[in-house]
């Protein structure tokens, strides 16, 4: 195990997501309301579907208020029913890159139509189900905090609870956790998708605070591009990310340092 480095694909992803916070709070709560719904329970404790929904959106701040509102949905009637379902769609953006999109909607022709029109406008294309979904590993995320000392950023969890880099890595195997890295201002620890739930658990009870968890879609063998067309492939992923009905974009580009900071020219 060791604090491998993916950190510039993941701070890319959350920080284009934080810059549409309230199109990001909707999408949460829709999240939360469907795996209310489909575990048939608004208790977490009961409803594993839902944990894990509830502690993604902790993860980006949503509101206690807009968790209630969005469990409390999931069991009404009438016009506060709600009826989404859970779509996937696969295809390829410019370069080739695969590209895997998970959607909860409650009108399919219509999403698929603002999803087709997306790539078709990037010059990529919509592929057919399990097109590109091969190329991607299903994994959980757990957030934690580092500690600040000194006025500079350590090796140091929140709570002190694991003072170097070195007893953090033997805390996450101990908890279950299959990797972890150094993501600058926290760690992120990586389960097998069944476990996420139980690794947080367990790091929790070692005394250390965690600030959030989801699951994620993860390429197997990222692909590298030339700086140009990775702003390319980002232009799609933004525009996707844009869509009201989809949850979560997923991309198998490679950004490396140098990509990101192309990127961050734009």
């Amino acid at each position: 195990m060791s604090g491998h480095s993916k950190w510039a694909t993941t701070k890319h992803r959350k920080a284009a997501q934080d810059a549409k916070r309230s199109a990001l709070f909707s999408k949460l709560s829709r999240n939360i309301t469907v795996a209310a719904k489909e575990g048939g329970d608004p208790n977490p404790e009961n409803n594993a579907s839902l944990a894990a929904a509830i502690e993604k959106a902790k993860g980006y701040s949503l509101p206690k208020d807009k968790i209630k509102t969005a469990i409390d949905k999931a069991f009404g009637s009438g016009k506060d029913a709600a009826n989404y379902e859970t779509v996937i769609y696969e295809g390829y953006g410019p370069a080739g890159i695969a590209v895997y999109c998970e959607a909860l909607t409650d009108n399919r022709n219509r999403t698929a139509a603002d999803v087709r029109s997306a790539f078709s406008h990037a010059g990529g294309s919509l592929g057919t189900s399990g097109s590109v979904a091969f190329q991607f590993e299903r994994k959980g995320q757990i957030m934690v905090e580092k500690q600040i000392e000194g006025g500079k950023k350590e090796g140091m969890i929140a709570n002190g609870a694991a003072g170097d880099e070195d007893e953090f890595m033997m805390l996450v195997a101990e908890a279950g956790g299959n990797d972890y890295e150094d993501a600058d201002d926290e760690w992120i620890v990586y389960t097998a998708p069944t476990d996420l739930m139980a690794v947080k658990r367990a790091i929790e009870e070692a005394g250390v605070v965690t600030k959030g968890a989801e699951m994620i879609m993860e390429p197997t063998t990222p692909t590298d591009v030339s700086a140009a067309d990775a702003k390319k492939v980002m232009r799609l992923i933004d525009k996707l990310e844009e869509l009201e009905d989809l949850q979560n974009v997923y991309h198998a580009m490679n950004i490396t340092d140098e990509i990101a900071a192309a990127l961050e020219e734009d």
